[in-house]
C-alpha cells in the first residue's frame, strides 16, 4: 500500500524569501506614493488626502525647467548614441581588424566603470583641452553634459544591439548583395529593419540612465544648467517635501511606461522572428 503523499505548505521558503524581496524592493515606492497625497507638508503622519502637491509640482517653474535641460540632454544624447553605437556594434560583430578584441573591452568599459569616475576624468579632460575661442578651456554648459552621457549610453545601446546581432543570419547581407544591391542598400534595407528593435530597446534602456544620473551631470554641467536630479538633490537636502514626492511618483510611472514599451517592442520581434 503506497502512502499517500502529504499536501505541501504553500509557504515555502522560496516563496517566503521572494516575498520579503519584493516587499524590500517595493514597500518604499508604496510609501512614497501613499505621502504624496498627504494633506501634511510634512511626512510625519497622514492628515488627508490631497492633489496639491501634484498641481504645486507641474506649476513649478524650476522643476520644469530642470526637467527641459534632463530632457534635452537625454534627447540628443540617445539620438548620438543609437548612431555611433549602432555602427559599432556592426562592425565589431561583422569585421575583423587587428585589436579588435582590446577595442570590444575598452567599449564597453562605461558599463562597469563607477558614475563617479567618469564624472571626474570628463571634467579633467574638459579642462585639458585647451581651444583657442575658449581661452584655453571649454566651457561647462548644457552641451559639455551631453558629451558627458554619449559616453555611457553609447555603451548600453552598442550592447543591446551586439546582443540582438548574436542571434541574426550572418547570410542575410550576403544575399542581398547577391541579388544586386549595394553594401549601403543591403544595410539600411535588410539589416538595419532586423536591427530596429534592438536599438529602440537600447535607445529606451539609455534613455532611462540619462535622465536618472546626477553625478556626471553635476560635475559636468556649466552655470545656469540644472537636470532634474540636481533639482532634485538641492531640494532635499532641507528635507523631502510632498511635492518631491509626487514628482517622483510620476518619475516613476513614466520609467514604467518605457519599460512596457520597450517589452512591447522586444515581444512583437520576437512574434515576428519566430513567425
Amino acid at each position: 500500500m503506497t502512502a499517500t503523499p502529504k499536501p505541501k505548505s504553500p509557504l515555502t521558503w522560496q516563496a517566503v524569501f521572494s516575498l520579503m524581496m519584493f516587499g524590500f524592493m517595493y514597500l518604499p515606492i508604496l510609501v512614497l506614493t501613499v505621502y504624496s497625497f498627504n494633506q501634511s507638508p510634512y511626512s510625519a503622519g497622514w492628515q488627508g488626502f490631497t492633489l496639491e502637491w501634484y498641481h504645486k509640482f507641474f506649476n513649478d517653474s524650476r522643476i520644469l525647467s530642470a526637467l527641459g535641460d534632463s530632457l534635452t540632454v537625454a534627447f540628443f544624447a540617445v539620438g548620438i548614441a543609437a548612431v555611433i553605437g549602432t555602427l559599432m556594434a556592426v562592425g565589431l560583430a561583422r569585421y575583423h581588424f587587428p585589436g579588435k578584441s582590446l577595442y570590444r573591452g575598452v567599449s564597453y568599459l562605461p558599463l562597469i566603470i563607477p558614475d563617479i569616475a567618469i564624472a571626474v576624468s570628463t571634467l579633467v579632460f574638459l579642462a585639458a583641452v585647451a581651444i583657442p575661442f575658449s581661452g584655453g578651456m571649454i566651457q561647462l554648459s548644457l552641451w559639455t553634459v551631453v558629451a558627458a552621457h554619449v559616453v555611457f549610453c553609447l555603451a548600453y545601446v552598442a550592447l543591446v544591439v551586439s546582443t540582438r546581432l548574436t542571434n541574426l543570419n550572418p547570410h542575410l547581407e550576403e544575399a542581398a548583395l547577391d541579388l544586386g544591391a549595394t553594401p549601403g542598400q543591403a544595410f539600411m534595407q535588410v539589416l538595419l529593419p532586423e536591427l530596429m528593435p534592438a536599438i529602440v530597446s537600447g535607445c529606451l534602456l539609455a534613455f532611462v540612465l540619462s535622465m536618472d544620473d546626477f553625478l556626471i551631470a553635476s560635475f559636468t554641467a556649466g552655470g545656469g544648467t540644472n537636470t532634474l536630479p540636481m533639482e532634485i538633490f538641492s531640494r532635499i537636502r532641507t528635507g523631502v517635501k510632498p511635492d518631491i514626492n509626487a514628482l517622483s511618483v510620476v518619475l516613476i510611472l513614466a520609467s514604467g511606461l518605457i519599460f512596457f514599451v520597450a517589452e512591447f517592442v522586444r515581444y512583437r520581434s520576437e512574434q515576428k522572428r519566430l513567425s
